[in-house]
């Protein structure tokens, strides 16, 4: 069943196109990882599919439904359809059970006592649920990082979307977090992956798509475009960074 499917999607910021005519789809429970050089539109079509941007042409639907659609409830989508960014954003005006209430509390209309108790269940899955007192200035990266997995889970999303999450961090910290993700993988959420973790793609995703200029160039298993990618640029890009 797709979940999310996108068609002729184009995103321009003035004259410059940034994204052309990208026909795109997520299965449930499928984990897609997006790679390709910066610059090539992988997190600008995230931002569209969270509508962070405004796409300029095509359609993304979800279950079927056209999100620009008049009417469509988007603060329901909102919840529906989670982002992890590569900044955290988390509040630093509020602590670790604190970011991880607010939402579920103001746009699912939770009581706080359940809020809290969800929020601690996902708390002690990403292993920081001994932090929960703690500002975000006071953890690491790599900590932080996994505090905003754990709140995107809180408001029990039917797909993750994660851009570059693991970029801001030191190398040691890359590890704790790619691990949280492979056990969400493993658990069958659905998630849009945006990386440069080249070995987590090959070993996660069910699926690679691989994007240059805006374009995706070629998509298929891991093993096809790790193995035996048809297209030259891909190969290209694949030896410049394995």
């Amino acid at each position: 069943m797709r979940v999310l499917e996108i068609n002729h999607l184009k995103k321009s910021f003035g004259t410059h196109e940034v994204l052309t005519d990208i026909d795109f789809y997520a299965e449930k429970g499928e984990v897609v990882c997006i790679i390709g050089a910066s610059g090539s539109g992988k997190s600008t079509l995230l931002r569209c599919i969270n509508l962070l941007e405004t796409p300029s042409g095509g359609t993304i639907l979800y279950h079927g439904d056209d999100i620009q659609a008049p009417g469509f409830d988007l603060a329901k989508y909102h919840a529906k359809v989670g982002m992890v960014f590569q900044s955290f954003n988390l509040f630093g005006n509020m602590n670790v059970l604190q970011n991880c209430v607010a939402g579920q509390v103001k746009v699912l209309g939770r009581n706080r006592a359940d809020a809290e108790k969800n929020a601690r269940k996902y708390l002690r899955d990403v292993g920081m649920e001994g932090y929960i007192d703690a500002k975000p200035r006071q953890l690491s990266g790599g900590q932080k990082q996994r505090v905003a997995i754990a709140r995107s889970l809180s408001m029990d999303p039917e797909v993750l979307l994660f851009d570059e999450p693991t970029s801001a961090l030191d190398p040691e910290m890359v590890g704790e977090v790619l691990e949280v993700m492979k056990e969400l993988a493993i658990s069958g959420l659905t998630m849009l992956v945006v990386t440069h973790e080249m070995a987590f793609a090959r070993d996660v995703a069910k699926r690679v798509v691989f994007m240059d200029g805006g374009v995706i160039v070629e998509s298929g298993s891991p093993s096809e475009i790790f193995v035996d990618p048809r297209e030259q640029r891909t190969r290209e890009f694949l030896r410049r960074v394995l």
